[in-house]
């Protein structure tokens, strides 16, 4: 029997075009959001009415929802909101981010997962949930969220053209919205094997509750099987196991697999009987998993050396820059030809700006800093990577590092705004070049130019410039850009002790240059 749903217009705005999902809480439907132009969004209707029920259960819906909402502009790995309301027949739905990928269910169900993807994964879904119990401000005060759910088919798995793996959570608080308002006795909401022992009870639960699911689902991601058996899928098995039967081991359910004891006592410690035997916060995970992954990808670069010396970096690059001096200007002549730009104040600050150099124009990272500053990074490594986030906003975070073992790393992150002319013309312009200059100014004489370093961008990184300049054009946004602004610098900070390890690897000071 075909769907009443299809083509029905919601709200006068989402024209639903296929059911994509449905389960327990509720159905999932693929729309196009007419007042955008067509942009795909995801409407999730609620299994719940509210038509006989008073009118401040809708209240409360709408409070949740915006609640939610909040939510996910506030972290990249919580699927973002857009809209809520309640249709003609009083159900309430929600409008999501269009976003094609895996369930974490549907991965897992076919292999267990290799312990750095693991330690991915897990950091991910982590910083999710550990930015929801941090709580949002609603009103004035801060709102802890629970998710009351945590299992594999809410967590969605995407592959993002500028993060790789994406992991995002799904439906942060529609448990509690789905229970009965206060005036109902509690009931039970969940899913019976991800359960803690307190939310099988009826309890008032708290983050810890999360931070048990979060354990079975652990074990899972890593053994491929669950850490409890039932003999029968009720509720009164359920509750027994969870209250009284002993996880299994990692060796016996995986007898061949070896992991580093640390992620078995994290595991095994989450799936405490009592909550006040589990970490208390989602913060002491991620310090094991951040920990475990950055030792893992020192390893990995230990036995594959990704970094390429920079005298044989790219004999393309080499022949490349000479062919531009043929035509170009050297870099003497550019530091003579070039005077600091007369409304950028005298500051330690970076942008972007070409230099116009015999007819060509060229992108350029302009940088000023103290003489001291610059003269501590002239022997340096020299790294270089693109972020770029299409939703809410099309933006883009163009990293670059300098290194050395002396006086570490300084960063220069600049964020470009792919919906303006300079933004798709910078990056156009590091996409058809391949290479960019970082041009020094010293704050104690500004008007000159005291010193330029080449750094290189990997072709792959090219094709993504590429990709996302065209994609851009396309893309309509009407949301502010500070939003995908916020988003990327929260992605920057996370990756930034993984772009560290790989310079502090690094056995020599002599100029090396390389890209991700």
């Amino acid at each position: 029997m075909s769907d009443p749903n299809i083509g029905h217009l919601l709200s006068k705005r989402y024209q639903l075009q296929e059911l994509i999902g449905t389960g327990a809480m509720g159905r999932v439907y693929r729309a196009k959001d007419t007042l955008l132009g067509g942009v795909p969004v995801a409407v999730k209707f609620l299994a719940l009415s509210i038509q006989n029920e008073k009118m401040r259960l809708q209240d409360r819906f709408e409070r949740e929802a915006k609640t939610c909402a909040l939510l996910g502009q506030k972290s990249i790995h919580i699927v973002r909101v857009m809209d809520y309301g309640v249709d003609d027949n009083n159900t309430p739905f929600y409008v999501m981010e269009y976003l094609q990928g895996q369930s974490l269910n549907n991965i897992i169900r076919k292999q267990r997962l290799p312990l750095p993807r693991f330690l991915s994964m897990a950091r991910q879904l982590s910083l999710g949930l550990q930015c929801a119990h941090d709580g949002i401000p609603v009103e004035g005060t801060i709102c802890p969220i629970i998710h009351r759910d945590v299992k594999p088919s809410n967590i969605l798995v995407i592959q993002d053209a500028s993060f790789g793996e994406l992991v995002k959570v799904l439906d942060f608080g529609i448990a509690k919205l789905l229970q009965s308002d206060g005036d109902h006795t509690k009931f039970y909401l969940g899913t019976l094997a991800y359960s803690s022992p307190e939310q099988m009870e009826g309890k008032e639960l708290d983050n810890r509750a999360d931070i048990y699911s979060l354990g079975i689902m652990m074990f899972e991601m890593l053994t491929g099987k669950m850490p409890l058996v039932v003999p029968s899928h009720s509720f009164g098995a359920w509750y027994k196991t969870h209250h009284y039967q002993k996880p299994r081991s990692f060796a016996e359910v995986a007898p061949g697999l070896e992991l580093p004891k640390e992620i078995e006592n994290l595991v095994i410690s989450c799936l405490a009987k009592v909550a006040r035997d589990r970490p208390q916060s989602i913060t002491e995970i991620l310090k094991v998993l951040a920990s475990l992954e950055k030792s893992e990808h020192t390893r990995e670069i230990k036995q594959d050396h990704p970094l390429v010396p920079a005298t044989t970096v790219s004999t393309e690059l080499e022949q490349k820059t000479k062919a531009d001096l043929q035509v170009s200007w050297s870099n003497d002549e550019i530091a003579r030809a070039i005077s600091w730009p007369q409304n950028k104040p005298i500051a330690d600050i970076v942008f972007p700006q070409p230099i116009h150099t015999n007819g060509e124009i060229l992108p350029a990272l302009w940088v000023m800093l103290p003489q001291e500053e610059i003269q501590k990074r002239l022997v340096c490594t020299r790294y270089n990577q693109f972020l770029f986030i299409s939703i809410p906003h099309p933006m883009l975070l163009w990293i670059t590092v300098i290194y050395n073992h002396k006086h570490s790393a300084k960063w220069f992150p600049y964020y470009l705004d792919l919906k303006t002319s300079l933004g798709q013309q910078i990056a156009r312009l590091l996409q058809h070049t391949g290479y960019y200059r970082l041009l020094f100014f010293a704050r104690e004489t500004p008007n000159s130019c005291t010193h330029i370093l080449l750094s290189s961008i990997a072709s792959a990184q090219r094709q993504r410039l590429q990709e996302w300049v065209a994609m851009s054009n396309t893309m309509m946004s009407s949301a502010d850009p500070q939003i995908s602004k916020s988003l990327l610098k929260s992605e920057y900070e996370k990756i930034k002790p993984q772009i560290l390890a790989k310079l502090e690897s690094i056995d020599t000071d002599s100029a090396y240059e390389f890209s991700s």
